[in-house]
């Protein structure tokens, strides 16, 4: 907890010079009681004691007095609140390597899998699109907020020959430039994930993309997924099998050079965990919010707890 007028704390000494003073006031009570030498002379005249009844109201009261004072203090507390107007651009390979085996049931489907768990942990006011992309590139989703609108999307993609991953990081800067700014000319904060198995082969490089993200002022995070294991058949001769390795050094590249983040993903299960960890880093982000309303709140009910029982034990207000 952070203050935002931390010298206001210093109120706190008021109140604990009334602790003081509360005690010193029941020992001097004491030691009047104790010189009136006719006890039972004492007994007859002096009202029941109320006992230890008679102090609740007076420490509720010093507690309320307390809490009014950290809450004039302005107490902060950091809370992870959804961007709003926060775009996220989900670039899906669905080259055919994508076709390997070595993720179960294989790279293709584990991808939708993952995706379609990606947008279930997205904060509803987040625009997502989705790019579709082998030997091109294709905005299949326009970003939006419409979590069934994204999930067809990702059910309706196709595999295609080749892999364009500069020109699906252009098809996402494009997209997200459609994302009108706020009324002070202020472009939302986007990010593009790019989920890859591979490298490129056709299209724009991937360096000429990645300093279009640089320019942008577009953070660039890269999934590397599969193994290094993964093969497919040969579409030209169906008893070949050809080597899908994923190339890790391209995508750790772009994300390094566009200051995004690189994940690597050998399972359905592991590409979900990093979805998970982009969804919590672009999702949300950390600010500082006043809490002094939730204190000066709990000491209007400390003060009117003080009042009550005093009425009720005593008949009479504190």
């Amino acid at each position: 907890m952070n203050f935002l007028s931390p010298a206001r704390l210093l109120v706190l000494l008021v109140v604990a010079a009334l602790v003081i003073a509360y005690v010193v006031m029941q020992s001097r009570r004491k030691a009047y009681a104790v010189k009136f030498t006719n006890i039972a002379l004492l007994d007859r005249v002096a009202p029941r004691k109320p006992g230890w009844r008679r102090h609740v109201p007076a420490i509720v009261f010093l507690m309320a007095m307390a809490t009014l004072v950290v809450g004039f203090a302005q107490p902060t507390t950091t809370q992870k609140v959804p961007r709003e107007r926060a775009t996220i651009l989900l670039a899906i390979d669905t080259s055919l390597s994508m076709r390997a085996d070595d993720v179960a049931p294989d790279r293709f489907e584990a991808a939708k899998a993952a995706a379609q768990s990606f947008i279930d942990i997205i904060p509803p006011k987040i625009n997502v699109g989705i790019v579709e992309f082998n030997g091109s590139a294709v905005l299949k989703v326009s970003p939006t907020t419409d979590h069934e609108q994204l999930k067809r999307g990702i059910d309706n993609l196709k595999l295609g020959e080749s892999t364009a991953i500069g020109e699906a990081i252009f098809a996402s800067l494009e997209a997200i430039t459609s994302i009108p700014p706020d009324d002070e000319g202020t472009a939302p904060p986007a990010r593009v994930v790019l989920m890859s198995d591979g490298k490129t082969t056709v299209g724009r490089s991937d360096d000429t993309a990645a300093q279009a993200a640089v320019d942008a002022g577009v953070p660039v995070s890269t999934i590397a997924f599969g193994t290094d294991r993964g093969t497919i058949t040969d579409p030209r001769e169906p008893g070949v099998r050809i080597p899908v390795p994923v190339d890790r050094n391209a995508l750790e590249k772009i994300a390094e050079t566009t200051q995004g983040t690189f994940f690597e993903a050998a399972s359905e299960g592991e590409l979900k965990a990093v979805y998970e960890d982009i969804g919590s880093s672009v999702g949300y982000t950390n600010e500082e919010r006043d809490i002094s309303a939730y204190l000066i709140g709990g000491a209007l009910v400390l003060l009117l707890v003080t009042s009550g029982l005093s009425l009720a034990w005593f008949s009479r207000l504190p």
